[in-house]
């Protein structure tokens, strides 16, 4: 007689806040689906978890990734990294734009046990290059993108735009107002990252709609939302309450404590936690969605707002609702975590220091049912090297490894 389950996770416990779910329950999965959800479920299964002492959340869902890896600056592999972290669903922000978005659907989107889904850069070229995209106008073909999003509707959920000196070097606004454009003409939300300026953030917020994401939210560059008094902008509030949706995306020169700190101080908690993972960030001190949500488990989050904002919140950003949930019926992606006590040391971009007494560790990641296999990374490409400051985390370019170098 077959099983009645593939898989049982047995004895954690489930915090699911989309679900109203924070307490010890099995989870059982069949044919990639969750079948059921409640204590001590009855009947057997081809696999059993157990999780006793354990935390099992829905698979966590990273709103501000780089996966174009081998075409792009910025490109990591994501299935290593979903492996020993639990973020089973990723949306690649803007890596591709219209020249190469055929190529990433093949090799990235299709060849991933994980799920990845796209923010289309208005820029035809994407982030092949570190930066610079907007500099050059002509990459800005809003006609040309508009024909990629009709023909892959399935896999871009959006539209992404970097604004700041670098990227848009001497060109101004005029790269955002042609993304709001292509963001209108196909009913998608519009991706918006913040840095340096100019651009000013005054330049940038009349362009902003209910349902765009403001990522880099708590950057400490000159585009910061919060002033150096611990003042949040007005008029992002306002858009915020309107539906505006406030991302982390940390990367590896986008999250500031003395930002993330006055925000929370004025009682302004993000909407998504996200990693901005990418051939530096992952070095660190980015490093992982868990790691990434460590740092606002102490910086005062409760587990369980941290939680959301890692799996049904950017479930929803992405109009992706049936991610982000442990529901009868929703897919099977599953992480599972031990919540460790210790002294940990945590970094913003800037290397300042905030000391924590808590620290999620992923100790299993499901996707559709089946647990991920963990693989080692692939050395970085020889162009990976963190800055001064960054030192420390830096880790064994892919050069250098060819060379037999440590």
């Amino acid at each position: 007689m077959a099983p009645t389950y593939d898989m049982l996770i047995r004895g954690g416990t489930v915090i699911d806040p989309a679900s109203g779910l924070s307490g010890r329950q099995d989870v059982a999965i069949r044919d990639g689906l969750i079948a059921a959800v409640g204590p001590n479920l009855a009947g057997d299964a081809a696999q059993v978890v157990d999780a006793s002492g354990q935390i099992v959340t829905a698979g966590l869902i990273d709103l501000h990734t780089h996966v174009w890896w081998g075409a792009t600056f910025w490109g990591i592999e994501p299935d290593p990294v979903a492996a020993r972290s639990g973020a089973t669903t990723w949306l690649d922000v803007g890596s591709a734009g219209a020249y190469s978005f055929p190529g990433f659907r093949e090799f990235i989107v299709e060849r991933s046990q994980t799920r990845i889904y796209s923010l289309l850069n208005l820029s035809a070229i994407g982030l092949i290059a570190p930066t610079w995209e907007f500099s050059n106008i002509d990459y800005c073909d809003v006609d040309l993108a508009e024909t990629m999003v009709e023909h892959n509707r399935d896999v871009i959920l959006g539209i992404k735009a970097r604004i700041d000196s670098r990227t848009t070097r001497g060109v101004g606004i005029r790269p955002l107002a042609m993304a709001r454009e292509l963001a209108d003409r196909v009913g998608l939300p519009l991706m918006v990252h913040i840095g340096g300026g100019p651009p000013s953030l005054s330049e940038v917020i009349p362009l902003l709609r209910p349902g765009d994401i403001l990522t880099h939210c708590f950057t400490g560059q000159d585009m910061k939302i919060v002033d150096d008094a611990g003042v949040p902008n007005p008029a992002i509030l306002e858009l915020r309450d309107k539906g505006l949706i406030l991302d982390i995306g940390h990367g590896a020169g986008s999250f500031s404590y003395t930002s993330a700190e006055a925000m929370l101080a004025a009682g302004i908690l993000p909407d998504v936690i996200s990693t901005d993972l990418h051939q530096l960030a992952v070095q660190g001190p980015a490093i992982d969605m868990p790691t990434t949500m460590s740092k606002f488990l102490n910086l005062g989050l409760s587990l369980e707002d941290v939680i959301e904002r890692s799996t049904s919140r950017p479930a929803d950003a992405m109009g992706k609702s049936d991610l982000g949930r442990i529901a009868p019926g929703s897919p099977a992606d599953v992480a599972i975590f031990t919540l460790d006590e210790g002294d940990w040391v945590f970094h913003d971009v800037h290397m300042n220091e905030r000391r924590g007494s808590q620290r999620l560790h992923n100790t299993l990641t499901i996707v559709n049912g089946a647990p991920m296999e963990r693989v080692e990374e692939r050395p970085l490409h020889p162009w990976a090297v963190l800055n001064d400051v960054q030192s420390p985390y830096q880790k064994p370019l892919a050069y250098a490894a060819k060379k037999g170098h440590p």
